[in-house]
């Protein structure tokens, strides 16, 4: 019987471990924690994002780094099949705007325990609090040595350590350690799915303030790098929400070289036509009112104070002495509000990491090195990573199910 290593208990090692018992091997989690899915039971803000009930283009569209790498894996192990797997464990799931596939309890500790049953069901053997040191290959085996415990031998190893992102998970680069004693290329790594920092000093008077149907646009100079519509969160030190974390996916490494613009548009579904006929008719309506007056017509509490000051009227000047390129310049605060990024948050706010083992080195059909045989990387310790709403987590879930169903055959 061929035995199984798995280094790390996270998403991509636990669904890895039920494939390949099922199969009939010898299977043996070594996860670091005191319990398996440390990162899994936060995601999703605690509610597990577990995939999204996208088309196979929309999913491949998703994926930052190298989604042609990910053709095999996906279209072996799906979205649907993803769905169809937990509700056949008896997890009832939901489809929620965006196609973000959750629990319909909405908690993770249930993706969890339905993952942990399926693992003791077909005979997966955890071992928990067991780090592992070292990894070598002697003899056609490989030598899987934990801290202060014996050496363990087995045919195959999967590498499920994941990347350097919220390193209290357990997640602190052991995977790619591994990788390079193996001889394999790591690319660089940095944070994503991560907030900005931002230089503008009201951000902070903004503190915990959402902001749905708004618009940005990400600048490298007159270059645009990103733009898109949704969410965003502001912060102490800057910005979040599913807006800017999937912003970073693609600007992370740029921000780690010098600042960024971002244009901000608090109004997009108007036209500047159409929002200055909107506060002509609200002028209008209120036109002896003081400007103050009239501003959470436009805006929510929060935000009143600082749109007060950008727009450089006076707070007490009544709206029908307000002039026409006052009333642009108002406008313009709105459409083309501008925020400077000075940079990421580190990996401890980061949702995953960007970079890792290079997939120049990996079978894209079976997740085996191609130097080392028996040797597999799955996950997030691979370099692949993707926008937010669920598809990282398919990318981990699609690569184990690969080398699950091909290690040993």
């Amino acid at each position: 019987m061929t035995k199984l290593a798995i280094i790390g208990g996270g998403a991509a090692g636990m669904m890895a471990s039920v494939f390949a018992a099922r199969r009939g091997l010898e299977v043996h989690v070594y996860e670091k924690n005191e319990k398996l899915g440390k990162k899994l039971y936060i995601t999703g803000k605690g509610r597990c994002n577990l995939t999204n009930a996208c088309h196979m283009e929309e999913l491949f569209a998703a994926v930052r780094s190298n989604p042609k790498f990910l053709y095999s894996a996906f279209y072996g192990f799906t979205n649907q099949d993803v769905i169809d797997f937990f509700e056949q464990e008896g997890l009832a799931l939901k489809t929620e705007r965006g196609g973000r596939v959750f629990p319909q309890s909405d908690r993770s500790a249930d993706v969890l325990d339905t993952l942990h049953r399926a693992m003791k069901k077909a005979g997966v053997r955890i071992h928990l609090n067991t780090e592992v040191k070292r990894i070598y290959k002697s003899e056609g085996r490989f030598c899987i040595e934990p801290a202060a415990q014996p050496p363990v031998w087995a045919d195959a190893v999967f590498v499920a350590t994941g990347g350097i992102s919220y390193e209290s998970t357990g997640s602190t680069g052991d995977g790619y350690r591994f990788a390079e004693k193996f001889g394999l290329k790591v690319t660089k790594t940095c944070p994503s799915l991560v907030p900005f920092n931002i230089r503008e000093p009201y951000v902070k008077e903004l503190q915990g303030l959402a902001l749905k149907n708004v618009s940005i646009r990400i600048f490298d100079e007159k270059r645009v790098l990103y733009e898109d519509f949704g969410e965003m969160l502001f912060t102490h030190f800057g910005v979040s929400g599913p807006l800017i974390l999937s912003a970073s996916s693609v600007c992370a490494g740029k921000i780690r070289e010098k600042e960024l613009k971002m244009i901000l548009d608090l109004k997009p579904a108007l036209s500047e036509e159409q929002l200055d006929n909107r506060i002509l008719r609200e002028f209008a309506a209120a036109k002896n009112k003081r400007f103050k007056n009239v501003l959470p017509a436009f805006f929510p509490s929060k935000l009143v104070p600082v749109m007060l000051a950008l727009s450089e009227i006076a707070p007490d000047k009544k709206i029908s002495e307000i002039t026409k390129e006052e009333r642009q310049h108002f406008l313009r605060c709105m459409k083309q509000l501008e925020l400077t990024i000075t940079g990421v948050r580190g990996y401890n706010e980061a949702i995953i990491t960007k970079g890792g083992v290079s997939v120049k080195e990996i079978n894209p059909a079976t997740m085996e090195s191609k130097k080392v045989p028996g040797l597999y990387f799955i996950g997030e310790v691979l370099d692949l990573d993707a926008v937010t709403g669920g598809f990282n987590l398919q990318i981990a879930w699609s690569s184990a199910v690969a080398a699950a169903v091909n290690v040993g055959g």
